[in-house]
């Protein structure tokens, strides 16, 4: 899903002028620092679900 959205803002980036790459550029950023935040978050309750499930078999 993120390859798919990088692969169509980069091709969006190759057209456009050096304040368009900058405004991309910080999306991405955004956008990455968004992902990092919720697995930061949910990680350990994901965790415990997998080892729950370990458990149980």
């Amino acid at each position: 899903m993120l390859i798919t959205l990088f692969n169509l803002l980069s091709q969006k980036v190759k057209n456009e002028d050096g304040q368009g790459m900058v405004e991309y550029a910080l999306l991405i950023g955004l956008i990455a620092i968004a992902v990092i935040a919720v697995l930061a978050l949910l990680g350990p309750a994901i965790a415990a679900k997998f080892q729950a499930i370990i458990d149980a078999l």
